[in-house]
C-alpha cells in the first residue's frame, strides 16, 4: 500500500488540493492573538475572526476571505515554518517539523468531527469579536487544549480537555 502524499512529499511539494486538504479544521488560525511588543511573546484568544463558522471551524467565505477580512494571513509553506503562534496540533506545522498527522486529523480519521471530538478545536469554545462589547481582549486570552505536544498523541477520548474557556 503507498505511504500517503503527506508522509512522502514536502509542503512545497504539495499540489492545491493537497495542501488544502492538509487543514484539519481546528478553527484556531482564526482567532485573534495578540502579542507583546516588548517580550514577542503570542497570546492567543478566544476571539474569532468574524469569518469562522464556530460550529464547523471553518471559514464561512473561505474564496473571499482576504477581501472582506484584510487581517487575514494566508498560510504558505515558506510562512508555515515560521510562525510560532501555529499551534504544536497544527497539521501543517506537524508535517513541516517531519511529526505527521495525529489520529484525530480527518485525512487520518476519515470523519471530520474527530478534530471537535479530540478537543483540540475550537467548537463551542469562542466568541465573535462583535460580543466583546468594551471588554478589553488582553481578558481574553487562553490556554487551549493540544498545546501539549503530547495531547495529539493520545488516543480517542484521552485527549486533555479544559473547562470552559
Amino acid at each position: 500500500m503507498p505511504r500517503p502524499f503527506w508522509e512522502t512529499k514536502t509542503l512545497e511539494e504539495l499540489s492545491q488540493a493537497e495542501w488544502e486538504s492538509l487543514c484539519d479544521g481546528c478553527g484556531r488560525c482564526c482567532l485573534y492573538k495578540l502579542a507583546d511588543r516588548e517580550g514577542g511573546e503570542v497570546f492567543h484568544t478566544d476571539i474569532a475572526c468574524p469569518l469562522l463558522n464556530t460550529e464547523t471551524c471553518r471559514c464561512s467565505d473561505y474564496t473571499n476571505r482576504f477581501e472582506r477580512f484584510p487581517a487575514c494571513i494566508a498560510l504558505t509553506p515558506a510562512n508555515v515554518r515560521e510562525f510560532g503562534w501555529l499551534p504544536p496540533t497544527c497539521a501543517y506545522r506537524r508535517v513541516a517539523e517531519g511529526r505527521g498527522l495525529a489520529w484525530w486529523h480527518p485525512l487520518v480519521s476519515g470523519r471530520p468531527e474527530t478534530v471537535h471530538e479530540a478537543g483540540v478545536s475550537v467548537q463551542g469554545r469562542v466568541i465573535p469579536p462583535d460580543a466583546l462589547r468594551g471588554e478589553d481582549a488582553w481578558d481574553r486570552w487562553v490556554d487551549w487544549p493540544g498545546e501539549d505536544v503530547d495531547d495529539a498523541a493520545k488516543e480517542p477520548g484521552q485527549a486533555r480537555k479544559t473547562g470552559s474557556v
